[in-house]
């Protein structure tokens, strides 16, 4: 399997590579900084999302690519904003300085935008090989899962609760949003694109939604016990910001333990698909276990 994760990996990073080609650009600094916050690091779980239900689907290839660059490029465009000095104001991304430290903020913001616009650009392209249904059905996933009641509204709940009490439900919500819908797309653009029946695309949703925030609650652990080296960033940042998260809630043990009934949760809405989802089942158990 771990074969089969660095092969998608070299996959994505080989796509999106070609995507942000530096020759074509008017602005190379633009590009430059586009390329430094997207290329060479990051676990790529989103796009492995991508392929994995894909594939388990029939998806065409062709057409994963683009889902998988594009969902990826919106997550990318949200780190870069959501460490600027406006936002949670953090120093390091994936072992080295944040794109605003590395080019300044100005450049930093413009790069997210075109990061943004580029993700749209290239999941509706012709190259996708899907017909004018299909493609707008990709993009009204992906935008639900990127604005007000997806990711920028989730991020502006988080802003909004600094130094606040927050009960378990209302953090849920908040990460369902902020965390969980870009998962959740990730899942369902490739059924979006395939044949299948309305009650297995539930189940895909179901799931998602469930690696969502086991996703976050996961993350809210390592903030309290991981090692920067691993993770690539400073840790205790959400006590410092005075942000409401599971182990402050729940405390770490409860955290760990809800985080894995959700995998478990999880896998059994997959029951319905044979070893072709497998890929599925190990991201699921991934996602709690890892330590970066």
């Amino acid at each position: 399997m771990n074969q089969l994760i660095e092969a998608y990996q070299n996959r994505i990073e080989g796509f999106l590579n070609r995507v942000l080609d530096p020759s074509a650009a008017p602005v190379p600094e633009l590009l430059e900084a586009m390329r430094y916050s997207t290329l060479g690091g990051g676990k790529r779980l989103r796009p492995l999302l991508v392929y994995a239900t894909g594939e388990a689907l029939g998806t065409p290839s062709g057409a994963l690519d683009r889902m998988a660059a594009s969902v990826e490029m919106i997550h990318v465009y949200s780190l870069i904003h959501d460490d600027l000095p406006a936002m949670d104001d953090d120093d390091l991304r994936r072992g080295k300085p944040t794109c605003h430290r590395a080019h300044g903020e100005a450049l930093a913001i413009l790069a997210g935008d075109a990061l943004q616009a580029l993700a749209f650009a290239v999941l509706v392209d012709d190259a996708i090989g899907l017909d004018a249904d299909a493609r707008l059905r990709l993009a009204q996933e992906l935008t639900g899962a990127s604005g007000v009641n997806g990711m920028a509204g989730g991020q502006a709940m988080d802003l909004a609760a600094q130094g606040k009490a927050l009960g378990i439900e209302a953090l849920e919500t908040m990460h369902r949003l902020k965390t969980g819908a870009l998962i959740r797309a990730a899942v369902l653009m490739p059924a979006r694109a395939s044949a299948i029946d309305a009650g297995l695309v539930a189940r895909l949703g179901a799931y998602a939604d469930c690696i969502g925030l086991a996703f976050q609650i996961r993350d809210d652990v390592l903030d309290v016990e991981g090692d920067p080296t691993l993770l690539g960033k400073a840790c205790g940042a959400d006590t410092l910001l005075e942000k409401a998260t599971f182990p402050a809630l729940l405390g770490l043990e409860a955290s760990r333990q809800r985080a894995h009934d959700l995998v478990e949760e999880a896998l059994a809405h997959l029951q319905p698909l044979g070893p072709e989802a497998d890929l599925l089942r190990f991201l699921a158990r991934y996602i709690v276990d890892r330590m970066h």
